[in-house]
């Protein structure tokens, strides 16, 4: 038999014998990685609260630079602020609602 058989069939049981050892059930894994999920996702709603704090706190300051310097659209940069803050958490507590 060729050496370059030999090495081929050697490659050949080789990659076999890997998958058959890293095979799983697929219930296990999609169990295992939805339970993967639901451990980071208080943190991720969190981090969205946070974000829209800090989201909120910029807009504040920059609506009240514009209105103290008397721009004309201060209530639209106010409109767009707050709803930007507000779309950050309704989506905080819709994913709770929905994922919790």
């Amino acid at each position: 038999m060729k050496t370059k058989n030999k090495i081929g069939y050697l490659a050949m049981g080789c990659l076999l014998i890997s998958f058959s050892v890293l095979a799983q059930d697929g219930n296990s894994g999609i169990n295992a990685a939805t339970q993967q999920v639901r451990s980071y996702f208080q943190s991720g709603v969190n981090l969205m609260y946070a974000i829209g704090a800090i989201v909120g706190l910029i807009g504040a300051v920059k609506v009240f630079n514009k209105w103290n310097s008397g721009e004309p659209d201060t209530g639209k940069v106010a409109a767009a602020w707050f709803g930007s803050c507000v779309f950050l958490v309704i989506v905080a507590t819709v994913l709770t609602s929905f994922f919790g």
